[in-house]
């Protein structure tokens, strides 16, 4: 079965190039198709290859700063994803939150779509993208806003199959592709962060990029108010071991935005870290309330506040934290992927 692996830009190591990554695993002998390939942000690979598959560009790629800034070609990119030559292919295998999956599809030949999310600057979070983006993003936004909603909807309509990283996106999907869908949890590395020895110390985490709508602001200000110290890592500031050792010495992982699935708390939870998260998004299949970790109710300081009070008056397992991240182990996905490809 020739397979062609899509990702709608490979310019960074996060969770949908770990979940592509997965999926290549499962499919060594794939070719990638993506927009625009930075090989020097993934380490030791090669221009023409990642992790041992062919990766076949767009032309994307060759307009100026595509690959630093592909983002910038959003408009393009219908046309792009329709440019590649996908003959002869029998599987096309999508992991979509960008525009790629609008391929031309081989007749006989299957299409299967892991969405991450429909885009979120399209559709669910365009207020927040706009208010958020520069004097160009506001121009670029009012003028192909509609032309990418309609682009978007016409390519769900190539795909044969979806499946949703989250329950929340399978609404999402249902609500604007019209379409059901099966959930798949994203894999996570447990057994990485499952290494790390629990050793409690006196700070709360923020971990992930600090981009406004992971409210980061909530989680500074309510430590600033009960006096409680906040140590923030991501953005590529700390190395994945870093990392590990300050989910095992946070008193809590501290997760105040809402997230289509959301890594983060899974790893903590795996390193033996609680997880204090907003009610709402992935985080609802990921942190077992009272368990695992709490939840506040309202996207504000005092809510927030209200949580963290609560949970420094009860006792936290570890070893409860562990065993419910471990229900999103890579094996897991891998065997759940596995039997929905090729039964």
């Amino acid at each position: 079965m020739k397979t062609a692996l899509l990702h709608y830009w490979l310019t960074n190591m996060r969770g949908g190039e770990k979940v592509l990554a997965a999926l290549a695993e499962l499919m060594p002998e794939a070719e990638i198709f993506t927009h625009a390939y930075l090989p020097d942000r993934f380490g030791e690979l090669s221009r023409e290859r990642l992790w041992g598959h062919r990766v076949h560009e767009s032309f994307v790629a060759g307009l100026p700063f595509g690959r630093r800034k592909p983002q910038a070609y959003l408009p393009l990119m219908p046309r792009a994803s329709r440019s590649f030559g996908l003959e002869g292919y029998d599987l096309i295998v999508s992991s979509e939150s960008g525009p790629v999956k609008g391929v031309r599809k081989p007749k006989g030949a299957r299409h299967v779509c892991y969405c991450h999310t429909p885009m979120r600057y399209l559709w669910d979070m365009h207020d927040e993208y706009y208010r958020s983006a520069g004097p160009l993003g506001k121009l670029s936004m009012k003028l192909f806003t509609r032309y990418l909603r309609r682009e978007d909807l016409k390519s769900a309509e190539a795909v044969d199959e979806f499946v949703a990283n989250s329950a929340f996106v399978a609404e999402r999907i249902r609500r604007i592709y019209g379409r059901d869908s099966v959930v798949v949890h994203p894999p996570v590395g447990v057994e990485f962060f499952g290494a790390a020895e629990r050793t409690e110390g006196d700070y709360y985490l923020f971990a992930g990029a600090p981009v406004a709508y992971k409210r980061l602001d909530l989680a500074e200000e309510a430590c600033r108010r009960m006096g409680r110290r906040l140590v923030v890592a991501g953005g590529g500031t700390v190395t994945d071991e870093e990392l590990r050792g300050l989910y095992a010495g946070a008193r809590a992982l501290l997760f105040p935005g809402v997230e289509d699935f959301g890594i983060v708390p899974v790893e903590a939870q795996a390193a033996g870290a609680p997880v204090i998260a907003f009610g709402k998004g992935g985080a609802l299949e990921t942190v077992v309330d009272g368990e695992t970790g709490l939840f506040f109710r309202e996207p504000s300081v005092e809510s927030l506040c209200g949580a963290m009070e609560e949970f420094e008056s009860r006792q936290w397992s570890a070893d409860r934290c562990r065993a419910n991240a471990k229900r999103f182990a890579c094996e897991r996905f891998a065997e759940a992927m596995r039997k929905l490809l090729f039964g």
